[in-house]
């Protein structure tokens, strides 16, 4: 299906859901065929009767955003189906709503636990770490007061230290936060952490003035850890679905570069001490 009849099909689907009483319309009897009428839909949204029909059939019409939000809410759209629907006729989704922070539960935890001796760790949208499992907290050094990725890479020794090519990796690293970043103009909290990181290191400011931006969810990160030597992994970032603007960040040893077998030695070693 083009996307023209997947818009026709799904207003037609959305329009069928609902009753006038779920709008506040009167009742009107018996009707031959579920849902509200067309008419019905376009008088809620303040929109034309035949214009409407074009667009739910699918006809190569333009609309704005404005119309699209008012037929938003006369079908009584989710802000998923709010977003699906702007895709559909052509034209960016609405921003979404600052997610509110949310808690990480126990399962989630069990999960990164479950990954030792590899590495995991979730962060939110800015970067926050939400939580940590105990190989990340080894391989990484993170300790019980770095709160966020971003600032523990440019003002934490040990986590600077355990990074083999930390100069090659901070360009990287900036210009990912600051794709971040762009996903989300309105949300003033990437400008104050920015603010705050370019007063503290200078590194930060010059690369955060470059205003590069790379957008990408996995590659190899190679790390020296003072008990275990050089470890190299690949790492992916994962959305969190029901948890949304985090990630979960996982760390895979990458084949043969006996960083598995240091890991395990490294778990021994922790679990011993």
């Amino acid at each position: 299906m083009d996307r023209r009849e997947q818009l026709r099909d799904f207003l037609r689907g959305r329009r069928a859901r609902l009753t006038p009483a779920d709008v506040g319309l009167p009742h009107a009897g018996r009707r031959r065929t579920p849902g509200l009428r067309r008419e019905e839909v376009a008088v809620l949204a303040g929109v034309g009767v035949s214009w409407y029909t074009w667009l739910e059939q699918g006809r190569d019409i333009k609309v704005s955003a404005q119309v699209l939000h008012a037929i938003s809410g006369a079908l009584l759209l989710t802000p998923d189906e709010c977003a699906y629907l702007f895709r559909l006729a052509g034209l960016s989704p609405p921003p979404a709503e600052p997610a509110p922070r949310a808690a990480i539960d126990a399962e989630l935890r069990r999960m990164l636990d479950a990954w030792s001796p590899r590495p995991a760790y979730i962060l939110d949208r800015h970067w926050g770490l939400a939580a940590v499992n105990g190989a990340a907290r080894e391989v990484f050094g993170f300790g019980e007061r770095d709160y966020n990725c971003l600032v523990a890479f440019f003002t934490s020794a040990r986590y600077r230290a355990a990074y083999s090519r930390w100069e090659e990796a901070a360009p990287d690293v900036v210009a990912r936060f600051r794709a971040e970043a762009a996903r989300h103009p309105d949300d003033p909290e990437f400008g104050r952490l920015a603010d705050d990181l370019s007063a503290v290191s200078g590194e930060f400011a010059a690369l955060w003035a470059r205003h590069e931006v790379t957008d990408t969810a996995h590659g190899t990160k190679t790390l020296t850890h003072p008990r275990c030597g050089e470890l190299v992994f690949e790492y992916r970032r994962l959305p969190l679905l029901d948890h949304p603007g985090y990630e979960m960040v996982l760390h895979n040893p990458a084949p043969d570069t006996g960083t598995l077998e240091r890991m395990e030695q490294l778990a021994a070693l922790v679990e011993a001490a």
